[in-house]
């Protein structure tokens, strides 16, 4: 097929039309009507001035066509993708430069949108979709910023010194699928002029401290009102205090990061100027009583993003909906940080290595519960140790890993004390930090069997941070086994619902099998069990959970393949041992027994 690049027949007013491919320009005063209603002739007098002085010439520069403007608005149409952008970008640099000395709610501020695509001619007006979704990128930009389409971002990439973030694929209003979006940063070299939030002289560049460190930058409020200020700051501040818990990370305090509220910011800027390696950012938008606030993870040296979450939640008690988001956004960091600082760690010289980059070394190889695999941790753990005896977090992993070499490497005496020693040690050095505390009480309740303390372990550790998910994750199983149901259940829900693909994940899946079962709910308890074989296929114990709830499904052949892989993967595997490490609460146990019985699984 041909595309037409002719005459068109127009359905918009029955005579004939043109279609061509051009790039698209939408832009529209952020809070236009708050500013008519509290001063309405100045703010005539102004956007007039400022379209005379700065909007127009700009386009005229560039060689684009004002289609059409409304009051707060107007729809510009360029030749090129990449004079349209640089329009938009000179255009938001040069409001900058005005409103730098403007009270923030008396400031004219634009929200762009850049998008390329067909168009359809008609009587000087332009129409189609190529229009829409400019106008629609328009409306989810911020104040001061540019959003353009993906087919954009093509067009200008390589072209032009333009810094872009991903906001990933979005759905915009009537534009039938979603389309993957970037925002565009202007630079000093792109816009040709100083950005409002430089100084004539660069702050000097700071060091980075020796963990993790992070800076959370006040969320942008997109919806024109500042009563939206104060939920976005209140719940930033949040957000700083609760990360600030976490004990291997560097937070930098409100005071420092709130010096960058309602300027335009270059990242890697931002973290040479607060010496932090990861910088947070984010966004709220109120629609009447629905609330959309996303959130941005960013390494600050090469820009990369390691998180982005879009939160929709109705606006009724704005305290719970604070914590909700604020434990939703820490319980993901937290784990993408971890995965990051290993990444990091794995392109270090091995000879530059320090008792904090032993540790991030060994936590891959202790995430499998596999006790060949966690073995590969211990000299490197114990290395950490000689540089730092008291090193907590240290001492958590060992408890692990000979907690898993005892388990399921031959039930040695030698590795449960071992694994007891360093549980014991990491509880003891170990009380402000969330996840040294989880990982020993898992220890202490499975090797040591002290169901108190451990309980109390998992209560500090929540205490410290209710988001964390090693606390939440480790705890579920003692619960599951305790016949604590519900709120095993309610946390193994929530750990997978923060960090949905950590490899941790195995047991809170453990945790929703032992618990549905035990409440009789086998389709759910089989389906857990399958989630814990995917994470974790060589770990037997998930697979034996599925036996289990497939035999009371009914479902005999399926249940016999489960229990065949169980003792593929581990032929010393007996009801009579597994109760010897795992078993609680009797009822909760003899249920699993009888099923286990049922299937063939050696006494």
């Amino acid at each position: 097929m041909i595309a037409d690049c002719g005459p068109y027949e127009g359905v918009l007013t029955g005579e004939r039309a043109q279609r061509r491919l051009a790039a698209i320009l939408a832009a529209d005063v952020a809070g236009y009507s708050r500013l008519m209603g509290a001063a309405e002739e100045d703010t005539l007098t102004r956007l007039k001035a400022v379209r005379k002085t700065l909007v127009d010439p700009k386009i005229g520069e560039h060689r684009g066509r004002i289609v059409k403007t409304t009051g707060d608005g107007m729809l510009v149409e360029f030749a090129s993708a990449v004079d349209a952008a640089r329009c938009a970008a000179e255009v938001q640099c040069g409001m900058a430069v005005q409103n730098n000395d403007v009270p923030k709610d008396q400031r004219i501020e634009f929200r762009i949108g850049v998008h390329v695509g067909d168009i359809i001619i008609d009587d000087n007006d332009i129409f189609g979709d190529g229009v829409n979704i400019a106008a629609r990128l328009e409306g989810i930009s911020e104040p001061g910023g540019i959003c353009i389409s993906d087919d954009a971002h093509r067009q200008i990439r390589g072209k032009v010194d333009f810094a872009f973030d991903d906001l990933g694929s979005q759905e915009l209003k009537n534009i039938a699928a979603p389309m993957r979006i970037w925002r565009m940063r202007h630079t000093d070299k792109a816009a040709g002029a100083e950005p409002a939030n430089h100084s004539s002289e660069p702050r000097p560049m700071l060091a980075l401290p020796d963990k993790p460190s992070i800076a959370v930058l006040p969320f942008q409020n997109m919806s024109g009102d500042l009563e939206q200020d104060y939920f976005a700051d209140g719940m930033v501040e949040d957000i700083i205090t609760a990360l600030s818990r976490v004990k291997w990370f560097f937070v930098i305090a409100r005071n420092s990061s709130f010096a960058y509220k309602g300027k335009h910011v270059d990242i890697r800027q931002v973290g040479r100027e607060l010496g932090v390696r990861y910088v947070l950012e984010g966004s709220v938008r109120r629609a009447g009583s629905h609330i959309r606030i996303t959130g941005q993870l960013i390494e600050a040296e090469t820009g990369v993003h390691l998180w982005a979450e879009r939160y929709d939640r109705s606006l009724n008690d704005i305290f719970a909906l604070q914590d909700e988001i604020t434990m939703s956004v820490v319980g993901s960091i937290e784990p993408n940080l971890r995965k990051a600082e290993i990444e990091r760690v794995k392109r270090r010289r091995p000879d530059s290595l320090d008792a904090y980059d032993l540790f991030l070394r060994a936590l891959p190889i202790i995430y499998t519960p596999m006790p060949n695999e966690t073995a590969e941790a211990i000299p490197l753990l114990k290395k950490a140790l000689e540089f730092e005896p008291s090193y907590a977090s240290a001492q958590a992993a060992l408890a692990w890993c000979f907690h898993h070499r005892f388990a399921r490497g031959g039930l040695r005496e030698e590795d449960r004390a071992a694994a007891i020693r360093y549980a014991r040690g990491a509880a003891t050095h170990g009380g402000d930090d969330a996840t040294t505390l989880a990982i020993a009480g898992f220890v202490i309740w499975m090797d040591e069997r002290d169901d108190v303390a451990a309980l109390k372990l998992f209560d500090r550790a929540l205490a410290l941070s209710n988001s964390n998910i090693f606390a939440l994750a480790c705890s579920t199983v003692p619960l599951a086994w305790m016949g604590k149901t519900e709120l095993a259940i309610e946390r193994a829900q929530r750990a997978l619902r923060l960090s949905p693909f950590d490899p941790l994940n195995f047991l809170p899946n453990c945790a929703l099998a032992i618990a549905y079962f035990h409440a009789e709910r086998y389709v759910e308890a089989a389906d857990a069990a399958r989630s814990a074989t995917e994470s974790t296929p060589r770990f037997s114990y998930p697979h034996a959970y599925l036996a289990a709830a497939l035999v009371r499904l009914g479902r005999g052949e399926e249940a016999r393949i489960a229990a065949q892989r169980v003792l593929a993967l581990q032929p010393t595997f007996s009801v009579r041992e597994l109760s010897a490490i795992v078993g609680r609460e009797p009822a909760v146990f003899s249920a699993f027994a009888e099923a286990w019985r049922e299937v063939g699984l050696p006494e």
